[in-house]
């Protein structure tokens, strides 16, 4: 059931068009959220929404919750991963798990409320399997 609460095409109430859930495609159907426009293999073309859906929630704090709303004519293709971005992120995650103090990589990620393996932090050495594998 859509509430004619969130009913509000011109923005008059809340500063830009909005829709009540499960209504949007009816009175818009040139615009899809984030999540849909990545299922199309699209990306919002635009940092601003032109719209947004509107609905009642529990798990919200205010009782409201909202997602944004794009144009799907503005859309533009996403970004390719390519193989550098790939080593990139590699070599971004092996800093993570790599220990400030003795310098070792672990197969988990340094805890940041330690600021070191734990291992260090206690005065001892890592055990044989919370290292990686040398390649």
């Amino acid at each position: 059931m859509t509430s004619p609460r969130f009913l509000d095409p011109d923005g008059s109430r809340y500063g830009m068009p909005t829709y009540p859930w499960g209504m949007a495609w009816t009175a818009a159907e040139d615009m899809a959220t984030r999540k849909q426009l990545a299922a199309m293999g699209l990306r919002p073309g635009s940092t601003h929404p032109d719209a947004q859906l509107m609905w009642r929630s529990r798990r919200a704090r205010n009782g409201v919750r909202t997602a944004a709303l794009y144009r799907v004519s503005e859309a533009k293709p996403k970004d390719e991963f390519t193989a550098a971005r790939a080593r990139g992120l590699a070599a971004a995650m092996r800093a993570r798990r790599t220990c400030p103090t003795c310098r070792q990589v672990f197969v988990y990620v340094i805890p940041t409320s330690l600021g070191e393996c734990p291992a260090c932090h206690e005065g001892g050495t890592p055990e044989a399997w919370e290292l990686e594998a040398a390649a």
